[in-house]
């Protein structure tokens, strides 16, 4: 019987885990974590490239990493279908397959487990596709481990548990297995890196990043939203680790699974990990958001790959354009997903009959701007107008969902 120790933690520590190294103070792992973050920054440590041991598309430029294949192993024809079909189209030389499928509610296909591993092994010798599972515990490791899996990724929910992290960590320590870590559900950039950060401890070198989109309060168009600034910042703090974009899940619809992955690779992400079903409305799980084999084939052939140049050879000018023209649509985005608040509000203030221009909020929100605005060298004149102009918009929102025909204008001047 194995056990494990965790250590209590004290008022104001986080984030500090003593699994593997029972006998360590909590001012050792700290230190601990700062001098792996020195060593990062000064190039000293390396996650290994990935074209060392991860293998790309054939029908993607050799700078891009894809990886296809169902949400869910359902049965071994489906999988074999799949695998089959993405191997003749030259779409992937990895399949990736759920075999253990936890559900937000119960009662739902949750995999099949260690029968899904024994078809996926066949299909391997048949293919010669890679194989890239799902785990959530030690357990899993070692059945992946017997049945000649390549790749193991590290689920959205399981990244947002330092336990279960490193219980994975431990397990992959010492073996071949390439592992790759989804963000967090939650928009937590340091949960994301203290995973990747764990992995290294356990000497872990063969690592990619997959950007998934994250569970916020926002109405997007989105099954999760997206929120590219904070994979942008992944990549800033851990630029030595491949990141590519998990357009499924961030979509939820197949028919924005294009715009999502063209968006990616323009953001200078590394690949993309795409769902592909033989029969995608009839698939078990994630139904809605998986593409056929053709559509996965036809999908890659129409984005326009933008290897990253020589950065001898870029043109100075057209690189801050581009990094502006980014800054523009996610501002846009930000704005839409604040209206789309407004819209809640205005539909309070209609059931609860309170005034739509309530000076004091206004007054509140402004202020706090100016005042940040200031911090970040913005002039006061600038967000005052900038702020105007949103909260102009907001008001005509919120008075479309109250259905009041006064023009906002004169609400204001009330």
């Amino acid at each position: 019987m194995e056990y494990k120790i965790y250590g209590v933690y004290c008022e104001g520590e986080k984030n500090i885990d003593l699994t593997t190294r029972p006998h360590i103070r909590v001012e050792e792992s700290q230190a601990l974590a700062q001098e792996l973050g020195k060593k990062v920054a000064s190039g000293e440590v390396h996650a290994k490239p990935w074209q060392a041991w991860l293998p790309s598309a054939p029908s993607a430029p050799s700078e891009y990493i894809v990886i296809s294949g169902p949400c869910s192993a359902e049965t071994e024809a489906q999988v074999r279908q799949a695998a089959h079909a993405l191997a003749s189209k030259n779409i992937t030389k990895i399949l990736r397959a759920g075999v253990w499928k936890p559900r937000t509610r119960a009662g739902g296909f949750e995999g099949n487990g260690v029968k899904a591993l024994e078809w996926l092994a066949n299909i391997k010798a048949e293919t010669g596709l890679q194989l890239a599972v799902e785990v959530a515990t030690a357990e899993h490791v070692e059945a992946c481990l017997k049945y000649g899996v390549d790749i193991v990724w590290i689920g959205a929910r399981t990244t947002g548990n330092p336990f279960s992290v490193q219980e994975i960590a431990d397990a992959v320590r010492g073996t071949t297995l390439g592992v790759m870590v989804k963000n967090p559900i939650s928009p937590d950039l340091e949960l994301w890196i203290g995973a990747i950060e764990r992995l290294y401890f356990a000497g872990i070198d063969k690592l990619v990043a997959i950007h998934r989109g994250f569970s916020t309060h926002e109405k997007t168009l989105y099954r999760n939203n997206p929120l590219w600034n904070l994979a942008l910042q992944f990549r800033a703090r851990l630029a030595h680790v491949p990141l590519i974009c998990d357009p499924s899940h961030i979509a939820g619809k197949r028919e924005l699974v294009p715009a999502v992955a063209q968006k990616a690779i323009d953001l200078g992400m590394n690949g993309l990990m795409i769902e592909a079903h033989p029969c995608p409305t009839s698939a078990w799980t994630d139904a809605a958001q998986q593409l056929t084999p053709d559509a996965l084939a036809e999908l890659l052939s129409s984005l326009k790959w933008k290897p990253k140049p020589d950065s001898h050879e870029q043109d100075t000018l057209d690189r801050l354009r581009a990094a502006i023209d980014r800054l523009d649509e996610e501002f846009v985005e930000i704005m839409a997903a604040r209206m789309n608040l407004a819209r809640e509000i205005g539909m309070f203030k209609k059931l609860n009959r309170l005034e739509l221009y309530q000076p004091a909020r206004w007054k509140e929100v402004l202020e706090k701007r100016k005042a940040q605005g200031t911090k970040l060298s913005l002039s006061e004149a600038f967000i005052e107008q900038l702020y105007e102009y949103v909260h102009q918009e907001s008001l005509r929102v919120q008075s479309e969902v109250m259905g009041d025909p006064m023009p906002h204008q004169q609400k204001r001047a009330k």
